[in-house]
């Protein structure tokens, strides 16, 4: 359990696992009172999407400096994304999902949690100054849902049907987008530092919001019933993806800090917004949401042995 014994030389890292298992549980304590409207993760999500997530691009992508070294961090998430929908797709088809499922499932299993997750993660593991790289991974996965993740769940769902309009309405409207687009352009013509203190706290807010809103959905009864989809979902998301990424590593002769860090954020737990998301459109609600929240469970143990590859396995 390497990662238990790093993190007590890292309280602020044990302190963002301590509020990951805070937010989820109060969640969940929360649905089981019914001290909130049945509905009520519904208006967190529009926080999150509408606010939250557009302060986040501007917090991060003004300040990074584009080398050809990042190539590698970048191109990584799309790879995952890829081979994720091939592998849910190849699995929908032997088990014959349901479109809905099907398109669930191949959110949640083909997108990284590189930022809540992620980040602290990499502190303890390895150490702040690398975040520079995971930011890159952050971004490229943040757009990937902003853009093909849309188009997936508008295709996937039983509610809408698929027309190039809608299509392109939807995508060019998602405010995550538009304030990824916004902090690329914007920083060249205004200086916007004065705002860097409000990005930073509106962008805190996506974690605990977006764990909050998963544990009001989370319920684990009948969870038996769907354990095949969740262990092929997480099968995928914390086993292959990273190693498949690390596969290529090695078939292109990479080595260093910015190849181990970009296999250490392919290892990360599902992407939380991806939950938000599927819940959007209704793609399999629940079990998206288990994938989720069981998948943030055993990432702790999944990326300790991950770490241990990565350092002590003479690859690198």
């Amino acid at each position: 359990m390497a990662f238990f014994f790093l993190s007590l030389s890292f309280p602020y890292s044990m302190a963002n696992f301590i509020l990951i298992g805070i937010c989820i549980l109060a969640g969940i304590l929360f649905r089981k009172s019914k001290a909130l409207p049945k509905d009520a993760h519904k208006g967190i999500n529009a926080w999150i999407i509408y606010i939250a997530l557009p302060a986040v691009s501007f917090k991060y992508l003004p300040h990074i400096t584009w080398t050809k070294d990042l190539l590698f961090p970048a191109l990584a998430p799309i790879c995952v994304w890829m081979l994720g929908w091939l592998f849910i797709t190849m699995y929908s088809k032997f088990s014959k999902l349901s479109k809905a499922t099907s398109g669930g499932l191949k959110l949640v299993s083909s997108l990284s949690n590189t930022s809540f997750i992620g980040f602290p993660l990499i502190i303890a593991y390895f150490s702040e100054k690398e975040l520079a790289i995971a930011v890159i991974c952050d971004q490229v996965t943040f757009t990937l849902l902003s853009t093909i993740g849309i188009i997936l769940a508008i295709r996937s769902s039983q509610q809408q049907k698929l027309n190039s309009k809608l299509v392109l309405k939807k995508v060019l409207t998602f405010p995550p987008l538009i304030g990824c687009i916004l902090a690329l352009i914007l920083p060249r013509y205004l200086d916007l530092s004065a705002l860097d203190i409000l990005f930073d706290k509106l962008a805190g807010t996506v974690g605990p919001l977006a764990l909050f809103s998963i544990g009001l959905q989370l319920k684990f009864g009948g969870w038996f019933s769907e354990i095949k989809h969740i262990s092929f979902a997480l099968l995928y998301k914390l086993i292959l993806a990273p190693f498949s990424v690390l596969a290529i590593a090695l078939l292109l002769g990479m080595n260093g800090m910015i190849t181990k860090i970009t296999i250490f954020e392919m290892a990360m737990p599902t992407l939380l917004t991806a939950g938000v998301v599927a819940d959007q459109y209704n793609l399999n609600p629940k079990v998206s949401n288990l994938v989720v929240g069981i998948g943030i469970l055993l990432s702790f143990i999944t990326t300790g042995v991950w770490w241990l590859v990565l350092t002590y396995s003479g690859l690198f």
